[in-house]
């Protein structure tokens, strides 16, 4: 089964709000695509322009698409960044949910690569996107072994 998605040229959101929202009214069309994603399963996609051109979507693109619209069903703002983009250590901080102090200290000792324009830090977005999946593995291997000393515990 082929899915099809149709659609409009992209228009740019209004400035009363975020790029990357849906407004309120976007809401319910919003939950409608992500049910008719999920009802697809993942199979192959279709994109069909306003005149009935159509062309295969590439099951990334399709996965990037249900993952966008999910958050946007969560009313979550989106923003697609390249792994390659240097950002500022408050962008890097607000990330990883930590202040800008403690990601100096992190920097500082080793534990994520950053560089240097000349006076300013600069932290790839992959480097931040890694650290932040290895520090949630780790949180979730202390998790675990709680568990585990607690069920030892009789707790």
């Amino acid at each position: 089964m082929n899915t099809t998605l149709r659609g409009n040229t992209a228009r740019s959101a209004p400035a009363d709000r975020e790029a990357g929202t849906a407004s309120a009214a976007e809401h319910a069309a919003i939950a409608e695509v992500e049910a008719f994603l999920a009802r697809q399963g993942g199979q192959p996609a279709r994109l069909v322009g306003m005149d009935d051109e159509a062309i295969a979507l590439p099951r990334a693109v399709y996965r990037l698409l249900s993952a966008v619209v999910h958050q946007l069903a969560l009313d979550n703002a989106v923003a697609i960044v390249p792994r390659h983009r240097r950002l500022t250590t408050q962008q890097a901080a607000g990330l990883l949910n930590i202040s800008r102090p403690l990601l100096i200290q992190l920097l500082e000792r080793g534990e994520l690569p950053y560089a240097r324009i000349g006076t300013h830090r600069r932290v790839n977005v992959a480097d931040v996107l890694a650290y932040r999946q290895r520090r949630a593995t780790a949180e979730e291997a202390a998790l675990d072994e709680l568990a585990r000393d607690g069920r030892e515990l009789g707790l």
